[in-house]
């Protein structure tokens, strides 16, 4: 999206920023693509934002699995891994899976469980705790477990584990998607599409992902052997699930794994996620939102302040009772990291804010933060900000954090170097998000250099921010049919948003709901309306603006959703920004 002059010459907008529309050459090219398609304008102008061609646009909007699907040979070492799991599984040997403690880790955990459980085989779950034995292989565990175990299959986790891996005594699978350094660890196999000898082609796939592919290879195997496989497009919606809540760019096969894993969801037939979506309460089929902020939050909460495994365990779950007693456990400690949460980001909110929040990092530390939120809380930093966060939490002299980055800042390399400068006890992570370990007599020193590194990524820039705007609509063209068409575009999160419209010159009727929220009508003048809502308006200039009776005609920008409620579904416009005519 480039032009020269502001889109509808909204130079400043409510919220300060500048609209930035489509350019006259991508104009031109939605335009053709509409004649030769048929497909809606608005349509077409997402299409072109994402580089799809005219004769592609067929194929974008359904995507197929078997089209997208990478070669799992294609990644290193992944015929090595597949054919020693088979031969575990054929020679009844011992397993187990290491896995991480988040979404990610416990979705692959998941897959392999459930794989094996279909071809007659189980494996140990082992899953380290947080705050004792915090991220990846440890020595004492990997020990234990390969004194009992032919083969440990590290899950989400062990690329940077040399000295676990080597202390197992056993053989060691690494399937993982965190950034690896030169050396390896010495491991029987390490797959990982962000390893340095990698091209780097599926280095957006998460450790599900991954874990997926080696299966497909395990199963390839399998059949070339005149074994049984097993079926794998039912695994989807795990898939899915560690794609979006691990916040992996929906590009390439991640749109597939998305598409097709939704569907899948929505059949109701993984006994756990069935169970954790009725204690949610959630009425409506499945969508990436849900994924990323209903169920991920909820899977991940045993990780954060409760039992390490609660959330594999339900993930790969059959049996109903335990499957809803599992999820009640894990939505009342969802309940319980939501009111930790806003204690500490409150006070690293301060913190930050006094030691300045205008430089290339943000950061906040101190004694008595729970580890099992500093992640959320570095979010929500880096989203009030728009700089790189850091948020650590200490004790007995050492601070465990966790760091997010905003879009064009590698943040896992930076905090990597300054972990191999000796800076960090530990570090490392993949470019939007990462995990560090630091002494608290050292971390002025680390957070100084880690903000070095990311100001030379330009981290920091104080240039406005401007607000993409996908196309203009008239809210007479709003339906429900366009918005469908709309969201064949997608699935929409990481790499991909949703797409945000325009209405220019629109009557406003406003009105007040709670303490911060705005729900508004608006038209053109030719009798048709829509809703919107604004959430948290009155937390910004938005709220004040567009409730003054003074003004009643702006130009709106926001997403388009489907709004269901009372048996009704009706098109919603989530309001973000606004300017007066």
């Amino acid at each position: 999206m480039t032009t020269d002059r502001a889109f509808l010459n909204v130079t400043h907008s409510l919220t300060g920023r500048r609209w930035v529309g489509p350019g006259l050459e991508a104009d031109r090219q939605a335009e053709a693509m509409a004649q030769i398609t048929r497909l809606p304008m608005a349509v077409c102008q997402i299409l072109v934002a994402r580089g799809v061609a005219p004769e592609a646009a067929g194929g974008f909007l359904t995507p197929a699995l078997r089209d997208l699907l990478p070669d799992p040979l294609s990644l290193r070492d992944m015929q090595r891994a597949a054919a020693r799991l088979v031969a575990a599984v054929e020679n009844r040997q011992r397993l187990a899976i290491f896995a991480d403690y988040d979404v990610d880790g416990g979705a692959s955990a998941a897959l392999l469980t459930v794989w094996l459980r279909a071809m007659g085989a189980k494996a140990t779950l082992y899953i380290p705790d947080r705050i004792d034995e915090g991220y990846g292989p440890n020595v004492p565990a990997m020990q234990a477990l390969g004194a009992a175990h032919d083969l440990i299959l590290c899950v989400d986790c062990g690329t940077l584990s040399h000295e676990p891996i080597a202390a197992a005594g056993c053989d060691v699978v690494v399937l993982d998607h965190h950034l690896g350094t030169e050396t390896l660890p010495p491991a029987y196999a390490v797959v990982n599409p962000n390893r340095q000898d990698e091209t780097g082609e599926l280095a957006h796939l998460c450790a599900a992902g991954v874990v997926f592919l080696m299966l497909v290879e395990a199963n390839r195997q399998l059949r070339a052997m005149g074994r049984q496989s097993s079926d794998l497009i039912g695994l989807l919606d795990l898939v899915a699930l560690a794609t979006v809540a691990d916040v992996a760019p929906l590009i390439g096969v991640n749109r597939a794994f998305v598409r097709q894993g939704l569907k899948v969801m929505a059949q109701r037939e993984r006994v756990g996620l069935r169970a954790l979506a009725d204690v949610a309460r959630m009425d409506q089929a499945p969508t990436p939102y849900a994924l990323g902020f209903v169920l991920g939050p909820r899977v991940n909460a045993g990780g954060r302040i409760g039992q390490a495994d609660l959330g594999a365990r339900l993930l790969a779950c059959d049996d109903p009772a335990e499957a809803a007693a599992l999820a009640a456990r894990l939505d009342a400690l969802n309940a319980e990291r939501r009111e930790i949460t806003e204690a500490v980001r409150e006070a690293a909110m301060a913190q930050a804010e006094a030691r300045g929040i205008d430089g290339p990092l943000v950061w906040a530390a101190s004694e008595g933060w729970h580890p099992g939120v500093v992640g959320i809380v570095a979010a929500r930093l880096k989203e009030a900000t728009h700089r790189p966060s850091v948020v650590i939490g200490i004790e007995d002299g050492i601070g465990k954090g966790s760091a997010r980055s905003v879009s064009g800042v590698d943040l896992g390399a930076a905090v990597q170097r300054v972990a191999a400068e000796g800076l960090l006890i530990k570090g490392g992570g993949h470019k939007m998000a990462a995990g560090l370990t630091v002494a608290a007599d050292r971390m002025e020193a680390a957070m100084t250099r880690l903000g070095e590194l990311l100001a030379r990524q330009g981290a920091g820039s104080d240039e406005p921010r401007d607000l993409g705007i996908d196309s203009l609509l008239m809210p007479t063209a709003v339906t429900p049919g366009l918005i469908e068409q709309i969201e064949a575009a997608g699935p929409f999160g990481a790499a991909a948003p949703a797409p945000r419209f325009a209405f220019a010159n629109v009557a406003v009727q406003a009105r007040r709901m709670g303490e911060s929220h705005l729900r508004l009508s608006f038209g053109d003048g030719s009798g048709h309306r829509l809703e919107a809502v604004a959430f948290g308006a009155f937390d910004s200039p938005l709220g004040p603006a567009l409730d003054n009776p003074g003004h009643n005609r702006f130009h709106l920008a926001g997403r388009l959703e489907l709004n269901h409620w009372g048996g009704r579904t009706k098109v919603q416009l989530r309001l973000e920004d606004a300017a007066i005519v």
